[in-house]
């Protein structure tokens, strides 16, 4: 299947930019999983189709792998499409290693031995001018958390997450509340608070632009 290409109209979205700007919450399989890949094994990518009214922008579908060679995977399409009537059940696919966003092994064969990344999906309370880039974290505290409710997924991490007064001041003249989303959505935006994640309760926290650092406070 080495010469196999997508059905007309259909292309594979490359997942590096995005996890270049969401290094946070969008995470690339590890390049020894990879390696390790091989006929049985399924692979995950970003599907699009190019034209035509579709329900959907692009599709995250498995790929059985039946070959891997020079940097491609190709095998047939292991998901039936929602909503892009070029792509069937079935179909041969080539993919390059490049774009793959998950693996799978098969029964019997154990997934490589990779360095654990941690993940930020506890939640915060953040200004909105944070999230959409207008603001840096200029304060911070942590507080014990109140929010987490019965069925969360996940918990509410107790951090508060403030932007500059002047883009508060913007967020309340055009209606922008608060959001309470994962500390990873943050860190995407700004991480420069990192090294603080784990600071304990009852923790406050103001930015220093002369110091170019955080100074504990009040």
């Amino acid at each position: 299947m080495s010469g196999v290409e997508l059905p007309a109209g259909i292309s594979i979205a490359d997942p590096r930019p995005v996890a270049a700007r969401a290094p946070y919450t969008f995470f690339l399989p590890h390049p020894d999983e990879l390696a390790a890949l091989a006929p049985g094994d399924a692979v995950k990518a970003i599907f699009k189709q190019q034209s035509g009214e579709t329900k959907y922008d692009a599709e995250r579908m498995w790929v059985a792998v039946e070959e891997v060679a020079d940097g491609w995977v190709t095998g047939r399409l292991d998901n039936e499409p929602v909503d892009m009537p070029r792509f069937a059940l079935g179909d041969p696919v080539r993919i390059p290693l490049t774009h793959v966003i998950s693996t799978r092994f098969a029964e019997g064969r154990q997934r490589p031995a990779v360095p654990d990344r941690r993940q930020y999906w506890d939640r915060c309370f953040v200004d909105a001018c944070v999230v959409e880039g207008r603001s840096h974290v200029d304060y911070l505290y942590r507080e014990e958390p109140d929010m987490t409710r019965e069925g969360d997924e996940y918990p509410d991490s107790g951090w508060r997450l403030r932007g500059t007064q002047d883009a508060i001041d913007e967020d309340e003249a055009n209606g922008d509340a608060p959001l309470y989303i994962a500390l990873g959505a943050v860190l995407n935006k700004d991480d420069r608070w990192l090294p603080l994640i784990d600071s304990g309760y009852d923790r406050h926290f103001r930015w220093d632009e002369a110091s170019r650092s955080y100074s504990e406070c009040c």
